[in-house]
């Protein structure tokens, strides 16, 4: 009987947490953010070493002096989203030269006007515009996955970055919804893509390559056959540089797209959007230094138990997998690593208390070496 009151309580519970934020974010008013239940971020300025954009007195999302950053804005991941571009901002040599293109899902229990209206209350200085991604794009693209939250049309939308954005916007940087970035991202934006390359990512040639796709996928001698001509390396979607000039004219929307088609009738792969990408890319792929993708810290897809950093620096910090940092501190069952997560967080109307200052003061000691 105990059992099923305690389960029961933590029913009520999750019930009164996600009621509550979804009715904060549908909310209309409150210039301050206060009805959206996150607190204004600070007012991050230019220094005087940083370029005056063309148009100061209204930036465009096609100034291309800007620094373009491309990232999905939903009410599922809305924290995350919101801590991570509070973190770019915060470690950003010019962060009024940041550019954040938006990408809200169709049929989100959040409009656009009220994501905006969010997006504007919390960050009032910042450059942004919401594009609105329609799910019957994908959606009957889309095959079941190892675990349901890959199965988010939204996760696709970054197949459909040259079609989404204004054609004026010739690069961008794609970031996921649960990192955070504690570097300037400027060096990031400065990769060159050397001979002809579409896309720059860190790669992990070590990375055992065959377990992303199925053994009936390697024992086709047709479809496998891709690999042959390339020496492919894994590499994670969440963080990377993409010029569209070159996806646009390369048509790379439909290569990934065809090889979705074949997953459906075929099931060549048990991931979701990522084995696409490494069927096209893989192997042709600027290597950016690991420093820019520390990913893996939410676990492997099913537990998503606790990570270690990998070794060397650190200039962004990536909770792919099942656990995100959020979710376990709101529950006090966090992994070392979510502290780091947890400055950036700007959401104030959590029921459940974090620990104490000093006690992420001593966590970020611990890791500081690492924030280099």
């Amino acid at each position: 009987m105990r059992s099923i009151s305690h389960a029961a309580a933590v029913l009520l519970l999750h019930f009164l947490l996600t009621a509550t934020f979804c009715l904060g974010i549908r909310t209309i008013g409150g210039g301050d953010g206060s009805w959206f239940g996150f607190s204004e971020a600070p007012d991050y300025r230019n220094g005087v070493e940083c370029p005056v954009s063309v148009n100061k007195e209204m930036v465009s999302s096609c100034d291309l002096s800007l620094v373009h950053v491309a990232m999905t804005l939903d009410s599922e991941y809305l924290r995350g989203s919101i801590a991570a571009v509070h973190s770019v901002l915060r470690h950003a040599s010019c962060p009024e030269n940041i550019f954040f293109h938006f990408i809200s899902a169709e049929f989100d229990p959040a409009s656009p006007r009220v994501l905006s209206k969010l997006v504007r209350s919390t960050f009032p200085s910042l450059n942004f515009k919401i594009y609105i991604f329609r799910e019957d794009t994908v959606i009957n693209l889309i095959s079941s996955s190892i675990r349901q939250a890959l199965e988010n049309p939204l996760n696709y939308a970054r197949n459909y970055l040259g079609d989404i954005l204004c054609l004026c916007v010739d690069r961008v940087i794609y970031l996921d919804s649960d990192l955070v970035v504690v570097d300037d991202i400027l060096k990031l934006w400065n990769t060159t893509l050397t001979n002809s390359r579409v896309i720059g990512a860190p790669e992990y040639c070590h990375a055992n390559f065959t377990k992303y796709f199925t053994d009936g996928f390697w024992s086709d001698p047709v479809i496998s056959r891709v690999f042959q001509s390339r020496k492919p390396c894994y590499f994670n979607t969440g963080v990377m540089v993409m010029d569209l000039v070159r996806w646009r004219e390369g048509n790379y929307r439909k290569k990934i797209e065809n090889w979705m088609e074949i997953q459906r009738k075929r099931r060549i792969y048990e991931l979701g959007s990522l084995p696409p990408f490494l069927l096209v890319f893989a192997g042709n792929v600027e290597a950016i230094d690991h420093r820019w993708n520390q990913h893996g810290l939410g676990g492997d897809n099913k537990r998503g138990s606790c990570r270690s950093l990998h070794p060397g620096p650190v200039s962004l910090l990536h909770w792919s997998g099942k656990g995100k940092p959020w979710v376990r501190l709101d529950a006090r069952k966090p992994c070392p690593l979510d502290h780091l997560w947890e400055p950036y967080d700007l959401y104030k109307r959590s029921l459940v208390k974090y620990q104490s200052s000093s006690s992420t003061t001593s966590i970020f000691l611990g890791f500081s070496s690492y924030l280099l």
